[in-house]
């Protein structure tokens, strides 16, 4: 049986999740005999596993209500085209990762134009963390026929405000195993074992290496001062962030080494990793390696979130949002400064004390994140979902 599916995503981390779950859903098709055809917005990825996209969204992303003024008409535009092409050739379901405004118009438009379309939200927006009110959790409810979450909390959030739920874990779950042994990673990057390797880690978007990566190299000055076997390894995951950070390495004088698409093999060949809030600080915290968060947006956004939408979050981290208690140690906006950062990151590189119960909760969070099998258990309820929508269609 033929089935098309349309994917809409956004951003590097909703490519990369978007990619991990077509690889599941053409894995789980194929044993069910279903040619499936994928449509998608998304990025690089997800046409490598095998969608075809319909528009580029991983370079139109943004944290922050000014930073996202320069993406919104790109973004209408990808959607637009998008949705004439769906109206022509309507898919047999739509499924939303992320990316929360964009998705709640593809969810409005699917609803609008192609109600007899199911609707499936994996990986949904963090309305349980900070949301400014009910109205974009009754938004994603209203667009929702099943949601799949990743976090326990999501769950118990978006189900006790309506949604049809399903709690799959968490995708990286699934990469646990492939992680690299520090030995090699090591080895593959020519780092002596007597070196102390720090990752800093400072953007999947432009405007995080604005805010961010002068911070991170002011603390990295301070904390070469303080352990001159310290060497710094950056990841980089654009090809156009490598000038920009190339000229910060020689402006604060450090001793660093960009690595491009590398991060993997980085995290696991260090001592400390010095990152940006995301996805990533799951990673870092799968590999055991001690970590500190920053988080950072244009002064005005934070400005007017703490005194026009009193915005306030118990935790940034994803790590920590997954048992919802403190496990590693995040920096907000003002508090993200240079002597925060040195001081807590020389406290997890030399107090064994601080790395063992860093560790500790490590092996606590892993429990709650779910079995392996999440991409392909996800798979499974979206191609039920779509099945049926096809068979209704077909009777």
């Amino acid at each position: 049986m033929k089935a098309r599916l349309f994917i809409s995503t956004g951003e590097v981390s909703g490519d990369l999740q978007g990619a991990r779950l077509i690889q599941a859903l053409n894995r789980q098709a194929q044993r069910q005999g279903i040619e499936l055809e994928i449509l998608a917005l998304g990025g690089d990825r997800m046409a490598a596993a095998g969608a075809t996209l319909l528009g580029n969204t991983t370079a139109v992303g943004s944290i922050g209500l000014v930073e996202s003024l320069p993406y919104i008409l790109p973004t209408f535009q990808i959607q637009r085209r998008a949705g004439r092409y769906l109206r022509q050739h309507p898919p047999d379901a739509v499924v939303m990762i992320d990316y929360l405004a964009p998705n709640v118009r593809i969810g409005g438009f699917v609803r609008k134009y192609l109600p007899q379309v199911p609707t499936a939200y994996y990986i949904a927006p963090q309305e349980w963390v900070w949301s400014f009110g009910p109205a974009n959790t009754r938004r994603i409810v209203t667009i929702t026929d099943q949601l799949l979450a990743v976090f326990p909390e999501e769950a118990r959030y978006f189900g006790r405000n309506g949604a049809n739920v399903s709690y799959v874990g968490h995708p990286l779950v699934d990469y646990h195993q492939q992680i690299p042994d520090r030995t090699l990673a090591r080895q593959a990057l020519g780092i002596p074992e007597e070196q102390v390797a720090i990752a800093l880690i400072p953007a999947s978007r432009r405007q995080e290496l604005k805010y961010l990566l002068p911070i991170m190299c002011q603390a990295a000055q301070h904390i070469q001062e303080k352990l001159p076997q310290a060497h710094f390894w950056i990841p980089v995951s654009m090809e156009s962030f490598q000038q920009p950070i190339q000229q910060a390495i020689r402006r604060y004088g450090l001793r660093a080494t960009p690595v491009l698409q590398q991060s993997e093999t980085v995290i696991a060949a260090s001592d400390l990793a010095v990152t940006k809030s995301g996805t990533v600080n799951l990673e870092i915290a799968l590999m055991n390696v001690p970590q500190v968060v920053l988080y950072r947006v244009n002064p005005l956004t934070a400005w007017i979130a703490e005194h026009i939408l009193k915005f306030s979050v118990p935790f940034i981290s994803p790590v920590n949002l997954m048992l919802m208690r403190s496990i590693v140690p995040e920096f907000l906006q003002y508090q993200a400064t240079p002597a925060a950062v040195t001081q807590t990151a020389m406290e997890l590189l030399l107090n064994p004390d601080r790395r063992r119960q860093t560790l500790e909760d490590y092996q606590e969070m892993r429990q709650v994140m779910g079995e392996p099998g999440v991409c392909d258990r996800a798979a499974q309820i979206i191609l039920e979902m779509l099945m049926q929508s096809r068979t209704r269609a077909l009777s």
